[in-house]
């Protein structure tokens, strides 16, 4: 099933996305040039996006949804190495081929952008480089303390580090600190939530369980979670209450 165009896609200056995005410090005049390259796609759940070594014509943001990226190792079996959420930047600049696989693991809609254009208009538009540069720089420190998270974490810390990833990215686009009682939706099911995190699925059923049951979160719904208190799903993360794991 090909990708569709996203239909009623958002102006730039109403994109939800616009104070995280890779135009997120563009003026006026900058974000008519994009609105003039710029055009939207759609991907269903499942439905892969790019392929690990295929050749990329594209570039863009995730406006909405999750996508999951992943690498194949030579004996078949995959990987999950990352995902992307609202605001992250898909693709390289001046690179022609893919890294990984990425595959929408919920309803996704793109901001793209044909990369020799955005390759032309990076290298006319310092805020457009300057923002992309700091990007790649909180995606690297990402990586490091996924390493982190992969290796030393308990399963319930895992767990924790997750949901206090997703709440603290919820908050960063409502452009405020994660803080006191919130609620928020997972991005993903609990079978993929064992895949990315390392462990079964029988293991993070229980240990969402046991966080329900120590009041650290609610649940609502097939993905809907309550935090009564930030606080404490940090706490319960194993990281500090002021960084954490990504913004």
């Amino acid at each position: 099933m090909p990708a569709t165009t996203a239909q009623g896609a958002p102006r730039c200056g109403e994109c939800p996305i616009r104070y995280r995005a890779v135009c997120a410090q563009c003026e006026t005049d900058e974000l008519k040039v994009l609105e003039q390259i710029k055009f939207y796609r759609s991907y269903e759940p499942g439905q892969p996006i790019i392929w690990e070594g295929d050749r990329m014509d594209f570039v863009g943001s995730v406006v909405t949804g999750v996508a999951s990226l992943t690498q194949t190792l030579e004996d078949g079996r995959t990987q999950v190495v990352g995902l992307l959420l609202p605001s992250d930047f898909l693709g390289r600049p001046g690179r022609e081929r893919a890294a990984y696989n990425a595959t929408a693991a919920t309803k996704v809609v793109l901001c793209c952008f044909r990369r020799k254009p955005f390759d032309d208009l990076m290298r006319e538009t310092p805020h457009i480089a300057h923002r992309l540069l700091e990007m790649t720089l909180d995606e690297l420190d990402a990586a490091r303390e996924w390493m982190l998270l992969l290796g030393r974490k308990t399963a319930r810390e895992k767990i924790a580090s997750f949901i206090a990833i997703v709440a603290r990215r919820e908050a960063a686009l409502q452009k405020r600190r994660p803080a006191g009682r919130m609620e928020l939706e997972l991005p993903l099911t609990r079978e993929a939530m064992a895949d990315y995190l390392g462990l079964t699925l029988e293991t993070v059923s229980r240990q969402v369980s046991a966080l329900k049951r120590d009041g650290v979160i609610e649940l609502k719904g097939k993905r809907g979670v309550i935090l009564p208190d930030f606080s404490r799903i940090v706490d319960e993360s194993g990281d500090d209450a002021d960084g954490g794991m990504v913004d």
